[in-house]
């Protein structure tokens, strides 16, 4: 009885053992487990490893280098250079892979060839993130942060600064869409009356279609309020076409042209502007946009917009932004921000420059580095 028992559990075990993938390492060390797939090195990109998951010992990552001969008992899934896909249980001999595929058979592949090998599911797993890749939905790869300042006095004076801005970006290989806004505000209640001594508002919405790797169109939006200029709105429509002057990891250099239109209403500024003004204008758009990451944890951003009037000859708008943020957290930055809005035909005895310095925290969220 007992040998029978014995029997059957080797028989057993024989039998998930050829039901198991096996990999035979260069040095005669034989691995017994599940296939998954190759990846890069962590420490080294430059080195590929192929992961086999096992049950005693989990997933056990070797140089693909190091490997001689796979068997698998399940169909593996080995993407060759010339972009061909080859399905089926493996078998190696002499540095060529042999693939017993179930539509033309027998199909050998030197090594060499194969630059990824996957598993039924980490083959789904990557069809799935390439074809979202491909065909992404509006609600896919969105980045964004928050900007905040805060500056609050009481005793003998009574003051408050707050500054608010915030932007999200959906930016896949063909496109990329730009959400934006910043408010600024201060009130000073040193002495009754309550005095609002900044009151500002911007917001818009961008958009960029790359048409080849270097050039792209784009189309925008933007609206702003600002009390002091007694603007109550500028809404500007426009767009054109840029060139990627820099587009690596780290940085990004993009310089664009283009043009809008620009409608303005301005409310009364007595006695210089008795009554109210309306403004719409057409305008060029120049400007260049600047991203670099200068170490892990510190990234700059800088925008400058030139907008010559085209119906109001001599007169512009200038529009520069300035950011650095470092990291703290993966999620939490400290920001400092110089903003700079000039117009050159403000209302009467008004100011057509506004300047913005301030600093606080930055939440952040999605993969987008800003």
């Amino acid at each position: 009885m007992r040998r029978s028992v014995f029997i059957f559990v080797a028989l057993c075990l024989l039998g998930v053992s050829a039901r198991a993938d096996q990999v035979v390492l260069k040095n005669g060390d034989r691995i017994t487990g599940t296939i998954v797939k190759t990846d890069v090195k962590a420490d080294d990109k430059t080195k590929t490893i192929l992961v086999i998951k096992t049950d005693f010992a989990g997933d056990i990552p070797v140089l693909w280098d190091a490997v001689a001969s796979v068997v698998s008992a399940e169909p593996l899934h080995l993407q060759l250079k010339d972009g061909q896909t080859i399905v089926g249980p493996v078998t190696t001999s002499n540095d060529k892979f042999d693939v017993s595929t179930t539509t033309t058979g027998e199909v050998a592949a030197s090594k060499d060839a194969v630059v990824a090998v996957r598993n039924d599911a980490e083959q789904k797993s990557y069809d799935d993130t390439v074809y979202r890749l491909q065909h992404p939905r509006l609600t896919d790869f969105w980045s964004g942060l928050l900007d905040t300042g805060l500056s609050v006095t009481r005793g003998n004076s009574s003051t408050l600064s707050f500054t608010l801005a915030g932007k999200a970006v959906r930016q896949t290989d063909r496109d990329k869409i730009s959400v934006y806004t910043t408010a600024v505000y201060a009130s000073d209640d040193t002495t009754p009356p309550s005095r609002t001594t900044a009151h500002a508002i911007q917001g818009g919405l961008r958009g960029d279609l790359n048409v080849s790797d270097k050039v792209f169109v784009f189309g925008f939006t933007d609206n702003q309020y600002d009390e002091f200029q007694h603007l109550d709105l500028r809404n500007t429509l426009g767009g054109g076409a840029g060139y990627h002057v820099i587009k690596s990891e780290n940085t990004t250099f993009d310089v664009f042209g283009g043009g809008d239109f620009q409608q303005e209403y301005f409310s009364p500024n007595p006695p210089d502007e008795p009554t109210s003004v309306t403004r719409k204008t057409g305008e060029i758009v120049l400007g260049e946009e600047f991203d670099t990451k200068l170490n892990g944890r510190t990234t700059v951003s800088e925008t400058a917009s030139f907008f010559p009037n085209i119906s109001d000859t001599g007169q512009y708008r200038f529009q520069f932004n300035a950011t650095s943020a470092t990291k703290l957290k993966s999620w939490l930055s400290w920001q400092i921000t110089f903003s700079d809005i000039y117009i050159s035909n403000p209302l009467v005895g008004l100011k057509g420059n506004d300047l913005l310095l301030s600093t606080g925290l930055r939440l952040s969220f999605g993969k987008q580095t800003f």
